[in-house]
């Protein structure tokens, strides 16, 4: 069995991830706010990567995977985005990754072939109104991606997911009503709105030796809409 570790895997991709690949892996899951139980080979523990200092001692010798959860949705006209408020995202969503890696890269070292998984937006690609705070920080997320699997190569794949919306805890203001999710879904080629399992099966797919030819990449997990107009 492998060992993976999902920070954020309390809620949401990062929960369904974690109930995906528990079964054939030995999981380490992280939380900030929403406490789960522990359940067979896959175990819970409290970490804010925003913290000064987090213990990491619950893992392992060798770790084989790790998938990079955590995110925010903060949508705000430009004129009124402070720069703290770039900062503060930033932190979150892209140096907390950076402070993970960085802490675990003699651990990934010691894996046989290890992958990381981190995690975009469509909003990257396609520019879409009031999404400044996370096209930027997800940007720098997709630059991450692509530097790091140079450096890391061939040892540590390193690839990114880039989904448009899906329906999780993290985007509940967006689909927070049926006419919500309508007109959403309705936007997108394939006319749905993306469920956790669709992002979390392809997170799966690239901690997995099935991907063992696959690094460096952006993969656009988004009901066709960063590349159709239908």
């Amino acid at each position: 069995m492998k060992n993976i570790l999902v920070i954020g895997g309390s809620t949401g991709i990062g929960l369904q991830l974690v109930k995906n690949i528990s079964a054939n892996n030995r999981v380490y899951a992280t939380y900030n706010q929403h406490l789960v139980n522990d359940f067979d080979h896959a175990t819970f523990h409290p970490l804010n990567v925003l913290d000064s200092q987090f213990d990491l001692g619950f893992l392992p010798e060798t770790i084989d995977g790790i998938a990079y959860c955590v995110g925010a949705i903060n949508l705000k006209p430009f004129a009124r985005i402070s720069e703290d408020d770039f900062i503060n995202d930033y932190k979150k969503q892209v140096g907390g990754a950076i402070r993970i890696i960085q802490a675990l890269l003699p651990k990934l070292k010691m894996a046989e072939q290890a992958s990381i998984v981190l995690f975009s937006t469509i909003a990257v690609q396609t520019g879409f109104p009031f999404h400044t705070l996370v096209a930027s920080s997800k940007g720098a997320i997709e630059g991450l991606t692509k530097a790091l699997a140079a450096e890391f190569a061939p040892k540590i794949r390193v690839n990114c997911i880039a989904p448009s919306i899906t329906d999780t805890p993290l985007a509940a203001a967006l689909l927070n009503t049926e006419e919500k999710k309508m007109a959403n879904a309705q936007r997108h080629p394939l006319k749905q709105v993306g469920e956790a399992n669709d992002i979390a099966g392809m997170a799966e797919f690239l901690l997995t030796e099935k991907s063992k030819w696959i690094t460096g990449q952006i993969f656009h997990v988004d009901g066709g809409m960063s590349t159709l107009k239908v």
